[in-house]
């Protein structure tokens, strides 16, 4: 699942942005202004390595557009990481929260690092540096961080406690995605396979897609691709393919998604799951099936296989799975793709929630939580396919439109500050 030379994230935004823009015949003003992100920042970050060394990281932290409220965004430690990428993440963050009308704008960070070389104590040293280089430009009523790739709760609890300790008083609503005992929120944890899952069955509704018997195939077993196809699995949902950052596993009987978390759960990886016959994870995404699933990294489905992708409804729990030739090719083919604005906006959406929660002071029950949450994702889902019917287009060109049109909508209530 490398995406190291795979095409530029930032212009493969920039071609969706620009459809939509010319088909909303956006202010040419406005059209500049979300071209380029509000701010870039790049940070060296010198860390003490166990062994007395010192090594120097590049970091990133791009805002895309405040015009909506705080930046809103998650810090990635990757090898991989590189600017055009995290420019493309932030301007995605943008669309995300103004496709399910949050008070957000997009924001998103990034170490290039791989985070599973660095000790316990390094990562913590790497994190509080990092969080120290871009303290400026956070803040609850600037720039919201939250957990991504290679970052968990933990991570989020160094932030919190050094971007406070900056401060001299406790700042819970700087980051989201934190332990509950730190003012985190019941719910978040299964927030973007949760309303992946809700997507799923209100696509399924619209298009006609039986889930009785249904073959999902989902690409990813970390946080979303692990917690959507449990959710799949817990609704009779048949899985036939899994893949991870080591191998695929794959079964036309189903696979018994419980059983193949606990065996992940002593291995590590899906490689050698006992119930499936292992395939290269290069032809999971092209096995016969009904809905495919990407949850893993962006640029996997492309010009050079999307031809052959055998689903009929797409739902992308990752972040820009799919390139912009690829889509020409699935909507020749009369495949319905929802897009990874809507599809995978559980997380910034429950994201929301810890930051009110946090401001208040209040914090709601689970139950509470996933209510709220599927009433926004159901919304969200018939606005985009609404837009989408109207103006005759794709629902990823139609849930740009949308968002990209309250985003100016903004900008001309608030105008531009001289």
């Amino acid at each position: 699942m490398s995406h190291a030379n795979a095409k530029d994230p930032w212009q493969e935004m920039l071609k969706r942005f620009n459809e939509a823009a010319r088909r909303l015949s956006l202010d040419e003003n406005v059209w500049k202004i979300l071209s380029e992100p509000d701010l870039e920042l790049k940070v060296s970050v010198p860390v003490v390595m166990d062994n007395g060394k010192v090594e120097v990281f590049t970091g990133y932290r791009v805002q895309h557009s405040r015009a909506m409220g705080p930046c809103k965004g998650g810090i990635r430690y990757d090898i991989n990481v590189n600017l055009a990428e995290v420019k493309a993440l932030a301007a995605w963050m943008t669309w995300k929260c103004s496709v399910v009308n949050l008070p957000f704008g997009g924001g998103k960070g990034g170490v290039i690092v791989d985070p599973s070389k660095l000790s316990m104590r390094e990562l913590e040293m790497l994190t509080r540096r990092y969080t120290a280089a871009i303290a400026d430009i956070i803040g609850p009523d600037r720039d919201v961080p939250a957990p991504d790739v290679g970052t968990n709760d933990k991570v989020m609890a160094w932030v919190l406690d050094t971007y406070s300790m900056r401060k001299g008083e406790n700042c819970s609503a700087v980051v989201t995605g934190k332990p509950l005992l730190l003012g985190g929120s019941r719910g978040r944890a299964d927030a973007t396979g949760r309303g992946v899952f809700d997507i799923l069955q209100h696509a399924a509704n619209r298009f006609r897609v039986d889930l009785r018997s249904a073959r999902v195939v989902v690409q990813g077993f970390g946080n979303v691709g692990a917690t959507s196809a449990r959710y799949f699995h817990e609704a009779g949902i048949k899985v036939v393919g899994i893949s991870d950052v080591r191998g695929a596993v794959y079964n036309a009987n189903g696979i018994d998604i419980t059983k193949l978390r606990e065996w992940v759960a002593k291995n590590k990886f899906v490689v050698g799951y006992p119930d499936a016959q292992a395939i290269d994870p290069k032809d999971l995404l092209t096995l016969p099936c009904d809905v495919l699933v990407p949850a893993a990294v962006e640029n996997q489905i492309t010009e050079e296989n999307a031809g052959k992708i055998q689903a009929k409804l797409i739902i992308e729990g990752a972040n820009g799975p799919t390139t912009d030739e690829a889509d020409k090719i699935l909507e020749a083919k009369g495949v319905q793709v929802v897009p990874d604005i809507l599809a995978n906006a559980g997380g910034v959406t429950v994201s929301y929630f810890e930051w009110v929660q946090d401001r208040m002071g209040f914090f709601w029950p689970e139950a509470e939580v996933n209510q709220r949450l599927d009433e926004v994702m159901h919304r969200s889902f018939q606005e985009v396919a609404d837009m989408a019917a109207k103006n005759k287009t794709s629902l990823r060109i139609g849930a740009y439109m949308l968002s990209v049109d309250r985003v100016a909508q903004v900008y001309k209530l608030r105008g531009i500050y001289a």
